[in-house]
């Protein structure tokens, strides 16, 4: 403010001249010397009356200086050195010669000249003593005044490093200080009204330029950032300005994509704290709660805290900003449990992209949506595409990443259903099925793609109308691998949590699921009937997950199938063997489960009457096919043993 009232002033004949000097490009005293008389040269109006003015400043700073350096910064050419030269050895062109020369002309022009100087306090402790050797000796001219602006307490901080000072003593650096600074000029305190005013002016700024505005709990976010820490952190203008600007330069390729707040808060860690955010990625996954170490979800809320509070102590952070800086990331990080019950938000941190996910953690890092992710409105233009059926580029990158991505794509679906985002749910659940066989997405501890993928398609299901659910049934089943991710899909859906069918409330299974199940039914029967041909040694692992599937939809119709196989041309000891998975640890190879399932499929009478007829495996079963029969038999000769017990029990009793 002040040197834009100078500047205007500069324009009359009795107003100020203003030079700015950044002291931060020189590095010794002959260049800063240099610089200066050349920028006071450059600040002298054109007219004839500063002529002699204007020669003199630039013969002064030939006179004091190294003649390269002069050749460098005062344009003189290879035979202006030559002659420079000559006229220093006859005498002509002393120092204290031109020195007064200068003076005499600066005393004639009667016009002040204001030298500023910013940012003092950022300079080293050599540079800061050739800057003070430079105003206090040379510049000492009539008509010039000199403005140093800087913090002072980071000031004394550099000078007590000095070997004027030596010792860290405050006193004698600031006694050196006032030698210096003839008139102090103190700014007045900035208040908190006022930081609070330009913090909301600058965020105002920052979101109308990228077209975004805060909602309610975004605005309750950033309060309580900046009342928990960011207010104590934020204390002077250039300190605000500072984090806006680093905000403006890195938000252009994240609007849309990450959660703003989360994004200012980042950014304040990357400018303040950087050792807090080169931490980050180190503990991403116990930060974002996805990591599977049981001893981190068993640890004791005051021993997280306490073990996090070590942590920033190691990325130093100092002592009164401790507690602050983990609130904030408690706040980033609500899965990471890093505060007891402070600072987080319950609003899932997936739903509004923030960094607390571990699907967007990336984005905060590489200041842009990394290439195995995709963005925001790809995901959206792709579903539109498909809801449309005019497959685009988007839609297709869309598909590409559901294979690749699978748990990514499916939480991404789940959000947008959550947070009331259009989903056209019936063809993403044929091109799901379409799919289903093609993922190749790793499994995410305990979870595979498929099981990621089933999730999905089964909440997908449910928001279509019933009526429209069979014909999206039977398109998805259009496929053998479609037919087993709808057939799981309807058993979810229509099944209670005791595994028996839901049923409507006339107590009649509802009409949707009996028309679905039919149509569901036709099909595998079709995919499976070049099973047939192989036997049961040729099933694949879809064909397995088939019959299973076709046991959940069409019990009757599952049944007949098998016997058929088993009556014509089909074993039933190598049919078990595919049906049954192989078990490793303390488990049964058959329990009450996979038992009753078995006699659901082929049944109970038809199942053990066939096994009658098979001779006795040996008593060190060693074949998949030997341990099972083994297992049967022993269940059988138990059953009896209970039946027989109970029917004794019962005569005695009578």
């Amino acid at each position: 403010m002040m040197l834009a009232r100078l500047a205007t002033e500069s324009g009359r004949d009795t107003g100020w001249l203003v030079v700015e000097l950044n002291p931060w490009l020189y590095t010794d005293l002959d260049s800063l010397v240099l610089a200066l008389f050349s920028e006071i040269r450059a600040a002298l109006p054109r007219g004839r009356r500063w002529s002699e003015a204007r020669k003199q400043i630039g013969e002064f700073g030939e006179a004091i200086s190294p003649l390269g350096k002069a050749t460098a910064l005062l344009g003189l050419d290879s035979e202006g050195v030559i002659k420079q030269f000559s006229r220093r050895l006859s005498g002509e062109a002393s120092a204290s010669a031109a020195r007064h020369r200068v003076e005499k002309a600066l005393r004639k022009t009667d016009r002040p000249i204001l030298v500023v100087m910013d940012d003092v306090d950022r300079l080293t402790t050599d540079e800061l003593l050739v800057l003070f050797k430079l105003v206090r000796l040379v510049g000492r001219l009539p008509h010039v005044y000199y403005v140093l602006s800087f913090d002072e307490q980071t000031l004394l901080d550099v000078l007590q490093r000095s070997d004027l000072v030596r010792d860290d003593d405050v006193y004698r650096a600031r006694e050196f200080l006032e030698k210096i600074v003839q008139v102090r000029l103190d700014l007045p305190a900035f208040r908190d009204r006022e930081r609070a005013a330009l913090v909301e002016r600058v965020m105002n700024t920052l979101l109308e330029s990228h077209g975004l505005a805060l909602n309610t709990l975004q605005e309750r976010r950033f309060a309580d950032a900046y009342a928990w820490h960011l207010r104590d952190r934020l204390a002077t203008p250039r300190a605000i300005k500072r984090l806006f600007a680093q905000a403006q330069a890195a938000l252009p390729e994240l609007v849309g994509q990450v959660d703003v707040v989360d994004f200012l808060v980042v950014t304040f860690l990357r400018t303040s704290e950087q050792g807090i955010y080169r931490m980050l990625g180190r503990y991403r996954e116990e930060l974002t709660g996805t990591s599977f170490e049981r001893s981190l979800r068993r640890t004791p809320q005051e021993e997280r805290e306490e073990l996090w509070l070590g942590r920033l102590r190691d990325a130093h952070v100092s002592e009164e900003n401790l507690r602050g800086v983990l609130r904030l990331l408690a706040m980033l990080f609500p899965e990471g449990q890093l505060s007891a019950g402070r600072g987080a938000h319950h609003m899932n941190a997936a739903q509004r992209r923030g960094i607390g996910s571990g699907d967007y953690f990336d984005r905060y890092s590489v200041f842009g949506v990394p290439d195995d992710d995709l963005p925001e409105e790809a995901f959206d233009r792709g579903l539109r595409q498909l809801a449309t059926g005019q497959h685009g580029e988007e839609a297709s990158a869309l598909l590409r990443w559901l294979e690749r991505d699978t748990h990514r794509f499916a939480r991404r679906v789940q959000q947008r259903r959550e947070t009331g985002g259009p989903i056209p749910a019936a063809p993403l659940l044929v091109a799901i099925a379409e799919r289903c066989g093609q993922l190749t997405s790793e499994r995410e501890g305990w979870l595979n793609a498929q099981a990621s993928l089933g999730f999905a398609a089964r909440e997908l299901l449910t928001d279509l109308p019933p009526e429209q659910r069979p014909d999206v049934v039977d398109s998805m089943a259009a496929t053998m691998d479609g037919a087993v991710l709808v057939g799981f899909t309807l058993h979810e859906v229509t099944s209670g949590d005791d595994n028996r069918p839901v049923e409507a409330e006339d107590g009649t299974t509802e009409e949707w699921v009996i028309e679905a199940r039919a149509l569901l039914a036709r099909r595998l029967s079709h995919h499976l009937s070049p099973a047939e041909a192989r036997g049961p040694s040729g099933l694949t692992e879809t064909d397995v997950s088939a019959i299973w599937v076709w046991r959940h939809t069409d019990p009757p119709g599952a049944r007949s199938w098998i016997r058929q196989r088993l009556d014509s041309s089909w074993d039933l000891l190598p049919l078990l063997a595919r049906l049954i998975p192989r078990m490793h640890g303390p488990w049964p190879l058959i329990d009450d489960t996979n038992l009753a399932s078995l006699e659901t499929l082929i049944g109970p009478d038809y199942l053990h009457g066939r096994l009658e007829a098979v001779p006795d495996p040996p008593a060190d079963a060693r074949t998949h096919e030997d341990k099972i029969l083994q297992a049967l038999r022993h269940r059988a000769r138990t059953e009896r043993s209970r039946q027989t017990t109970e029917d004794h029990e019962t005569g005695y009793e009578q």
